[in-house]
């Protein structure tokens, strides 16, 4: 027996515009951004050269084990609204408000994170202009770009990632021949594996790996952007597979590549966030201008992870209004296919960034990180939460396993693993005084959204007990 693919109509319908290249790039453009370019400096200082690394490797076999879970949810059931709905209906529906939620919160606080980050950058160039003016010009830019139709978003991000892509892979060559001596003059000091054994194996303890996962989870993060445009993909039954595997595949490489390379070449005392490691690497290589270069390209990636954010976070506020969870207005589309109200609204993100930057860049920027990444990571454990009981629910209905376009690897390894690499960074960050305070802040809005999902129906239940104990009393 074969078991169709779900799909639901919806009044305002999206356009079916995004192909398999667009998706690819997509998840690519979201996902490299602040998180490689200036939290891998954080990474690398904090667990030191050895610890970054290993941090890397379990951050890609996490997003690895996610991304495998969500596969098998997107082929099967392709929706705009994905971790939402498939919170709504496998968890229950207030889950699924709040995953919507969290994940809002994930990519608005991200978007004020690229900006702010793109703004710290240029001001290598133009130390006089203040870091707010140029994240409200670049924040007004992704804004008319995500507004104009689908299908312009999908090309300039396509272009945009491209970009990033090569970069990267120049970065990795660049630096590997840095560290064969064959560009630029590194000091054999801190230069190669003597970085990893100068100040031991594990300079600031073992136990830093566990607390540099959350940044490493926000690195990865926008990769499950696939699961997003879903319900904007010409035939997701051929593309979605395509695109995971591909997707996957490439970060996997770029990121570990990246790690390992500034590792190699950055000795952990001169890493951190007050410039891309990218930046210091390419200057220390002696080719000319290399450094300016990167920083333009930096700003670039930057700026399309914002526009990739911009993108995800706005389609989550277009489920909750098309689900009658928020009000309407947030589920009309353009005649071009676009959520305008939602758009606008989550450029709240953005608006976060220009007030972070009157205070301090650097260390507001970190908390941005580590709230999103909290948020991020809550919204990967629903998701392999929700493979688990799709697939149980799916055999139990008679399903066969080999009517799945798509089925998830390792199970049921890939959601536990999922599941407790997940969780073991939301607890490592407990013991982290400078991301602590994003377990302050993202549990008090996981407690508040359920609240406010919960409070309306209470309401109604207490206005009718009310109305009926009224009733009863003028009939007595």
């Amino acid at each position: 027996m074969t078991i169709p693919v779900e799909r639901t109509t919806h009044r305002n319908e999206f356009r079916k515009d995004m192909q398999s290249r667009h998706l690819i790039m997509l998840a690519i453009g979201g996902t490299i951004g602040t998180g490689l370019f200036l939290a891998s400096g954080f990474t690398v200082s904090q667990a030191g050269p050895l610890g970054a690394v290993i941090a890397y490797f379990l951050g890609a076999l996490m997003i690895y084990s996610v991304m495998t879970c969500l596969g098998e949810l997107a082929v099967h059931m392709p929706q705009t609204g994905s971790f939402s709905y498939y919170a709504t209906r496998f968890i229950g529906p207030a889950t699924g408000y709040t995953v919507a939620w969290l994940y809002w919160l994930s990519w608005a606080v991200a978007i004020g994170s690229e900006l702010l980050g793109a703004g710290v950058l240029l001001e290598r160039w133009f130390p006089g202009v203040p870091v707010w003016a140029w994240a409200a010009l670049l924040g007004g830019v992704i804004t008319i770009n995500n507004l104009v139709s689908v299908r312009a978003f999908a090309e300039t991000e396509f272009w945009l990632s491209l970009v990033k892509v090569i970069t990267v892979v120049v970065f990795i060559v660049v630096g590997a021949l840095a560290v064969a001596g064959l560009a630029g003059d590194a000091d054999p000091a801190t230069t190669g594996f003597a970085n990893f054994t100068r100040e031991g194996w594990f300079p600031t303890g073992f136990g830093s790996i566990g607390l540099a996962l959350l940044a490493v989870a926000f690195a990865f993060a926008g990769t499950e952007v696939i699961g997003i445009a879903a319900g904007e993909t010409q035939d997701p039954q051929r593309n979605i597979p395509r695109a995971l595997r591909a997707t996957v595949a490439r970060l996997v490489l770029f990121f570990i590549g990246t790690i390992v390379v500034i590792c190699l070449l950055l000795p952990r005392e001169q890493a951190g966030l007050s410039e891309s490691p990218f930046v210091v690497v390419f200057s220390r290589t002696g080719i000319p201008y290399a450094a300016d270069v990167m920083n333009f390209v930096i700003i670039t990636a930057l700026v399309s992870a914002a526009n990739s954010g911009l993108y995800a976070a706005a389609r989550m506020l277009w489920t909750l209004g098309d689900q009658g969870q928020l009000p309407k207005l947030f589920a009309r589309l353009t005649r071009r296919g676009t959520p305008v109200n939602a758009i606008l609204f989550s450029m709240l993100g953005g608006v976060a960034a220009l007030m972070s930057s009157l205070w301090a860049a650097e260390t507001v920027y970190m908390l941005l990180v580590s709230i999103a990444g909290f948020a991020i990571v809550a919204v990967w454990i629903s998701i392999a939460v929700c493979q688990m009981l799709f697939r149980r629910e799916y055999l139990r209905q008679g399903g066969r396993l080999d009517d799945l376009v798509y089925r998830a690897r390792w199970y049921p390894w890939a959601p536990l693993i999922a599941l407790a690499s997940c969780l073991g960074a939301c607890i490592g960050i407990a013991f982290d005084p400078e991301q602590r305070i994003a377990l302050y802040v993202s549990l008090p809005f996981i407690a508040l959204c359920y609240g406010c999902y919960y409070a309306p129906q209470l309401l109604r239940g207490w206005t009718g007990r009310r109305n009926a104990h009224s009733a009863l009393r003028e009939l007595s």
